[in-house]
């Protein structure tokens, strides 16, 4: 039973985190609302069965896998090309269906060749405190607009909003501090029930969309077959190298939130080759890339569930549901602001766990020049308009508009360099 209810917990916090990107990207393709439902389908499908993978085959870690920030970033770059480079908005998701499955294969050559457990060394505590830093800061204003009621193309704050989601801030947390063991490891999914019926009693909750049928299994190269031009064939690749950074660093921080005993091999080739075979199943299910979710330590250590079984189970939940539209409604009817609101509370976990980081430093003051350099570079960028990168190829422009990634390149080849420089002088 225990199990049971720790998997709808999963299920929850993984549909509530992974419904924003496909309905995003539908409304910049401009999607009919039956092709929006039935993209929203295929990509929850298709991370179902990404974390079911990772969960059995890959790093065998209760790490869910969500549409990647960066492949988001690509779609929406690309959907600038459309008249331009591209004929039509189909054209251009058929290039980028071709991208993910071309992802796919770097990623088994990289796995293929060792060069995954190579990069896996560059992120020792210093880059792991500086990625984590970076991702809650890169957050933080999607949480804020998200609490306040800024969403939808809604520009002035709602108090309504604002108050209830202030209230399920304070009822996630003090219900993840009671002496109650059970009640503490499902405060996220109480959090989640409760401010989704406050929404309901105050009248702003959105209605639960009505479905034509019963069940619906995803459709196979839904945008026509995939293609690939140069300029895809290069953001793959740039891309592909940035996955696996964001793969890396979720790991080795849910390896931090397990205490794993550090003699036991880290799964970095499997997670690899199942990374690969997660993007190509995303190519061809026309949905978004995936990536193992950061988030997930914060969620672990929020609720004290440290077993892999709560978790795969509620990746096959997750799998079935995108099958069954009417619970695929109801699930996605989950008012936006709740589902940041109990995110909030999560991620504050994850500014502990960057802390502890540094502790486990052996150089500070390389420490602190990495993280000055990185943070510089990274909270900077965050700051630029989107305009800015109009123009730029799309692999400069993917990375210049993710301030987490260039953040964290900026502070890893410092703090090599710095690390190379000491050796020198000593």
């Amino acid at each position: 039973m225990k199990t049971t209810v720790s998997a709808i917990q999963w299920m929850a916090f993984m549909i509530a985190g992974a419904i924003a990107a496909p309905i995003a990207i539908a409304d910049l393709y401009h999607l009919s609302p039956a092709e929006t439902s039935a993209f929203v389908e295929r990509t929850i499908f298709v991370l179902g069965i990404a974390g079911l993978l990772q969960g059995i085959l890959g790093h065998r870690l209760p790490i869910n896998e969500g549409p990647a920030g960066l492949w988001w970033g690509v779609f929406t770059i690309y959907a600038g090309f459309v008249g331009t480079l591209y004929t039509s908005n189909i054209e251009t998701l058929r290039e980028l269906s071709g991208g993910m499955i071309l992802s796919g294969v770097f990623f088994f050559l990289l796995s293929a060749f060792g060069l995954i457990q190579k990069l896996a060394k560059l992120f020792t505590p210093t880059i792991t405190f500086i990625y984590l830093f970076l991702l809650i800061l890169q957050l933080s204003g999607s949480f804020m607009k998200g609490m306040l009621g800024l969403t939808n193309g809604i520009h002035h704050i709602q108090p309504k909003t604002a108050v209830l989601c202030f209230v399920i801030i304070l009822l996630s947390f003090y219900l993840g501090q009671v002496r109650i063991q059970w009640i503490k490891q499902f405060s996220i999914m109480f959090g989640m029930i409760i401010g989704w019926i406050l929404f309901i009693i105050f009248g702003i909750a959105p209605e639960v969309p009505k479905s034509h049928s019963w069940i619906s299994f995803p459709e196979i190269l839904s945008f026509d077959v995939p293609k690939l031009d140069s300029g895809i064939i290069v953001t793959s690749f740039f891309i592909t190298i940035l996955l696996v950074t964001n793969m890396i660093a979720s790991i080795r921080v849910m390896e931090e939130v397990l205490n794993k005993d550090k003699n036991i091999p880290v799964r970095y080739r499997q997670a690899g080759f199942i990374s690969g075979i997660n993007q190509i199943t995303g190519g061809i299910f026309s949905s978004i890339g995936s990536v193992p979710i950061s988030g997930a330590a914060g969620f672990v250590t929020q609720t004290g569930i440290k077993s892999i079984k709560p978790f795969i189970l509620g990746s096959l939940i997750v799998t079935i549901i995108s099958l069954l539209p009417p619970i695929m409604n109801i699930m996605s009817a989950l008012p936006a602001p709740v589902g940041y609101a109990v995110t909030f509370v999560i991620f504050t976990k994850m500014v502990g766990l960057a802390l502890s980081e540094i502790e486990k430093s052996n150089d500070r003051q390389i420490t602190y020049t990495s993280a000055g350099l990185g943070f510089l570079i990274g909270v900077g960028v965050m700051f630029l308009p989107a305009e800015a990168t109009v123009g730029l190829p799309v692999v400069i422009a993917s990375i210049i508009n993710n301030g987490l990634i260039l953040g964290t390149i900026a502070a890893v080849i410092t703090e090599q360099y710095l690390r190379w420089r000491k050796k020198q002088i000593h």
